[in-house]
């Protein structure tokens, strides 16, 4: 137990920690970008895959139990993370010396820079997400589902109509991308890719994911307003 506890309260052990954090929101983040782009494929399809999560694990749960149980983790989840971000942040400025400060931040990238404010702008994202295509609080046209399931994909299109609400979620899916770059990129760094042999390889290995990550999900707003999602 002393072990575990004198490895969390190093930055060794706290970066470990907030790479496992982060890896499970990663996995998320492509799960939930692959049940978006089932829109492109119809409502019929799209609906189906909403409903098979309302009803995933009956009989033997309620329905919901095991989705809402995965979102208690996702919370859990982040908060550690945003927890151990910010733990670290100021590990690293008590330790950091005056002289080396100028050099340190002309180092940074600006991924890196924007990264706590980024933060802060995925937080309020992730409340408003929740109340607008979750309790569909502040949906203008919300359908809760029902036993036919036929609702989600309604609540989609019309959710994303508006054109300043698809464009704030351009501007935290903005966001969310800078985020995962610096986190793709630190952990090549943590797991050895430093190496000169293979340094090269980290931004663009991080510019690629996290690319492919924003126009997954981006790509589903923009297609709304567009009226090829309809």
């Amino acid at each position: 137990m002393r072990r575990v506890v004198a490895l969390y309260r190093s930055s060794v052990g706290k970066k470990v920690l907030m790479a496992v954090t982060g890896f499970v929101w990663f996995g998320f983040l492509l799960a939930h970008m692959a049940g978006n782009l089932g829109a492109f494929l119809g409502q019929e399809h799209f609906d189906a895959y909403a409903e098979h999560l309302r009803v995933v694990g009956e009989p033997m749960l309620p329905e919901y139990s095991a989705l809402w149980a995965f979102r208690a983790v996702l919370i859990a989840t982040f908060i550690a993370h945003v927890v151990l971000a910010w733990q670290t942040s100021r590990q690293s400025h008590q330790a950091r010396a005056v002289g080396y400060r100028k050099q340190e931040n002309l180092s940074f990238s600006p991924a890196s820079r924007f990264m706590r404010w980024g933060g802060v702008l995925i937080l309020v994202f992730l409340v408003y997400h929740i109340l607008h295509m979750t309790t569909g609080t502040l949906h203008p046209d919300f359908i809760a589902a029902d036993a036919s399931g036929h609702n989600a994909y309604h609540n989609l299109v019309t959710g994303l109509s508006n054109p300043l609400v698809a464009a704030f979620y351009v501007l935290a899916l903005t966001a969310v991308a800078a985020h995962l770059f610096h986190g793709v990129w630190s952990l090549m760094q943590t797991l050895g890719a430093a190496h000169p042999k293979y340094k090269h390889l980290r931004r663009p290995v991080a510019t690629i994911v996290a690319a492919l990550v924003f126009l997954g999900f981006v790509s589903v707003p923009v297609s709304v307003l567009a009226g090829i999602l309809r």
